[in-house]
C-alpha cells in the first residue's frame, strides 16, 4: 500500500519532548514501514524517519517564533494535497483543515480526530463527512466520539514499548507529566503530594505562564516540589519507572492521555480524575484508579502502591503496543480503499 501521511508541523516527528500528535503519527509511519508498505511522511524537514520525508516546513513552529503556524500548515498541507494523487490514501493528523478542503483531495483522506477541540469545529468535519472521499473519521477513544459525527473506527494510540523499561523498585515519589496548565490539573497533584506526604516530579512544558507563577512555582523548592522541566526520551522513561504512580487530575475530558499508557509501561500506576478517556483506558484496580477528586486521589495513592508492576507493564503490553495500532489502521485503510481493490502501483 502506498501511503501518504500528514503530520502536524508545531513539533518535529518524532518530537524531542512535547508533540502528542507527531508522535502518534510518527510510530505509525515507522510501523507501517517496518510492516512492508511504502510511506511518505509530510513533516517539517528536522523530522527523522525510514519512510520518504517531503517537507516544506524546516522546523516545527512551536520551536521557532520566525514561523507563523497558521501560514506553515497552510503551506504543508496545499504541498501534501498537490501530490494526492500518488498515494492509495492520505492520513492526516492535522484536525480539521485537510477536511475542510473536501473534493480536492485526489485519494481517500483518513483522519485521526486527536481530541474533539469544541462545536466551533463541526463545519469543517461535516463538510469531510459529505463526500464520500473524505469521510473516513477514526476516534481515540470511544469517549471523544462526538455524538452528531460518523465515525469508521476508534483506534487507541500505541506506545513503542522498546522505549520504556519496567521497574520493580521505587521510591515514594509521585509524579505528574504534561503540560502545565490548569487542564491538567498541576495545582491539584501539588495538593494530593502535600497530603500524603510524598514529594512530587513535575515534568512539562509551560502552557500557562500566569498558572505556573501563581500556583505551582511558590511550591517547588528542589526537594518536596521539583520541577523537571520539558523531558524526553531516557530521561522520561528513566523518571516514569522511578516514582510510586503517576498523578493525572485533569480538569477536562481527555481524549486519551499518552503520557498515562508511558507510564504503565514502566510499571508505574496512574491515579487520574474520572474525566474523558480516563475510565476507558485505566483498569481501575489493576493498572491505576480513576477518581472523582482529590479526596479519592489522596486515598488511592496507598492502594497503588500494593499493585503489582508486572502486572501493570504486561496490560500496557497487551493494549497499548504500537503493532496494534499498526493492524488496526490497516484494517481502516482496507475498508478504505475496499478489500478487493488492488491499491495502485507507480
Amino acid at each position: 500500500m502506498k501511503i501518504g501521511m500528514l503530520a502536524p508541523v508545531a513539533w518535529r516527528t518524532p518530537p524531542e519532548h512535547y508533540g502528542p500528535w507527531e508522535r502518534v503519527a510518527g510510530l505509525l509511519t515507522e510501523g507501517l514501514v517496518a510492516a512492508g508498505h511504502e510511506v511518505t511522511l509530510f513533516a517539517t524537514g528536522d523530522s527523522i524517519t525510514t519512510a520518504e520525508l517531503d517537507a516544506v516546513v524546516p522546523r516545527g513552529y512551536a520551536e521557532d517564533d520566525s514561523l507563523d503556524g497558521r501560514v506553515q500548515e497552510a503551506l504543508h498541507i496545499a504541498h501534501a494535497l498537490s501530490r494526492s494523487a500518488e498515494f492509495d490514501l492520505i492520513h492526516s493528523h492535522l484536525d480539521w483543515l485537510p477536511l475542510a478542503l473536501g473534493g480536492a483531495w485526489r485519494a481517500p483522506l483518513v483522519t485521526t480526530v486527536h481530541g474533539f477541540s469544541g462545536p466551533r469545529i463541526l463545519p469543517a468535519y461535516r463538510a469531510g463527512l459529505a463526500d464520500p472521499r473524505t469521510a473516513h473519521l477514526v476516534a481515540i477513544s470511544e469517549t471523544d466520539r462526538h455524538p452528531s459525527l460518523d465515525y469508521i473506527a476508534t483506534v487507541h494510540h500505541g506506545i513503542d514499548l522498546d522505549e520504556f523499561t519496567a521497574t520493580t523498585a521505587t521510591g515514594d515519589a509521585l509524579m505528574i507529566l504534561g503540560r502545565i496548565h490548569p487542564d491538567k490539573g498541576t495545582a491539584d497533584a501539588i495538593a494530593i503530594a502535600r497530603a500524603v506526604g510524598r514529594p512530587l516530579l513535575i515534568a512539562g512544558i509551560i502552557h500557562d505562564q500566569r498558572y505556573f507563577d501563581e500556583q505551582v512555582a511558590p511550591h517547588v523548592d528542589g526537594d518536596r516540589v521539583r520541577y523537571l522541566g520539558s523531558i524526553g526520551g531516557l530521561e522520561r522513561n528513566r523518571t516514569l519507572g522511578s516514582v510510586s504512580a503517576l498523578l493525572h487530575p485533569i480538569h477536562f475530558d481527555e481524549p486519551f492521555g499518552l503520557s498515562v499508557v508511558e507510564a504503565m509501561a514502566c510499571g508505574t500506576p496512574v491515579i487520574a480524575y474520572r474525566r474523558g478517556s480516563m475510565a476507558e483506558v485505566i483498569d481501575d484496580g489493576v493498572t491505576g484508579f480513576s477518581v472523582t477528586g482529590i479526596d479519592e486521589a489522596i486515598t488511592a495513592v496507598g492502594h497503588a502502591a500494593a499493585l503489582d508492576r508486572r502486572v501493570v507493564r504486561a496490560t500496557a503490553e497487551r493494549r497499548f503496543g504500537v503493532a496494534r495500532m499498526v493492524e488496526e489502521y490497516l484494517a481502516v485503510y482496507r475498508r478504505v480503499i475496499g478489500a478487493d481493490v488492488e491499491p495502485i502501483t507507480r
